[in-house]
């Protein structure tokens, strides 16, 4: 990866259970959040004249409406209320999508939580990792995981973390070409919302399971499909609501087994797969801890 190039990991989800619905309308979940290593790409370049710009060539969201920019208007804002009397930093914001929308995998909080990390050192406001991370959260409940950079036992809408170490497996991930829309999943009136709570000391002794799964078998097929043809060779699992299907394995070796395996069938050899490491710690901080040294 080039030096200059700030990654932006894709997580799964190893469970996901939701316990209740608040008044607000918001679900109260517990989940596990881990790191894969599979990105989104940002380079940042500084800019004198105030302007916040995303550029692109795979990812066609407009900027009004891409949550990168809002990650950056965020903390410029933040910039101007420290500084008063500052010049508004700039930058140009040079973004590779690789990680799939509508799959689960986090790609949209993670890219708004690289920007307001890098962001946080280009324009030297020394915010700690906790400021951050609550800026993030009025950008989407999944941000301020990828902001600490920590596999994580989630609660509340997915904002209370506690660091956790889950086995750093490799997985094969099977992603359907389908786009799932988590509003339209958290809304469905089949969806379990009253799943018993899980205390952090119990899960090793609990079934982890995604109680989204049913819900998006029901109204996506080809999701359906996928955890069909993965459980054929692991158990398989969903990551988020959909629509990324995956399954862990002991070895790289044996993961690509498989994938090569699933490759070979012609119903689902041209959809998106690949094996990617379990990660503990995000590649994000790796990356800025080799940049502070």
């Amino acid at each position: 990866m080039n030096k200059n190039m700030w990654p932006a990991p894709a997580k799964i989800n190893l469970m996901l259970h939701i316990t209740r619905q608040r008044q607000d309308g918001y679900h109260e979940l517990q989940t596990i959040f881990q790191f894969i290593d599979f990105s989104d790409e940002l380079i940042f370049r500084p800019r004198s004249d105030g302007q916040i710009k995303r550029y692109s060539k795979n990812f066609s969201v407009a900027e009004d409406e891409d949550i990168i920019i809002r990650a950056a208007k965020t903390l410029q804002n933040k910039y101007l209320n420290k500084y008063p009397s500052a010049q508004p930093p700039g930058v140009d914001i040079q973004l590779k999508k690789n990680i799939p929308m509508g799959a689960g995998l986090g790609g949209g909080s993670s890219d708004a939580a690289t920007t307001l990390v890098a962001l946080n050192e280009i324009w030297k406001m020394s915010l700690s990792i906790e400021e951050l991370a609550e800026i993030g959260l009025t950008l989407g409940a999944d941000v301020p995981v990828f902001v600490h950079g920590f596999a994580a036992f989630a609660e509340g809408v997915g904002e209370k973390l506690s660091p956790i170490s889950p086995p750093e497996k490799w997985y094969l991930l099977l992603i359907p070409p389908v786009h799932v829309s988590t509003k339209e999943v958290f809304c469905n009136p089949d969806l379990t919302r009253d799943s018993s709570t899980i205390k952090l000391c119990d899960l090793s002794r609990r079934e982890w399971r995604n109680v989204c799964t049913a819900v998006v078998e029901k109204n996506y097929p080809m999701v359906a499909q996928a955890i069909e043809i993965i459980s054929n060779y692991s158990k398989a699992s969903m990551s988020g609501t959909g629509a990324s299907v995956f399954a862990g394995f002991d070895t790289r070796a044996q993961a690509e087994d498989v994938l090569q395996k699933i490759k070979e069938n012609p119903q689902v050899g041209t959809w998106k797969s690949f094996v990617a490491k379990g990660l503990n710690k995000s590649p994000l901080h790796s990356f800025l801890e080799k940049l502070e040294l």
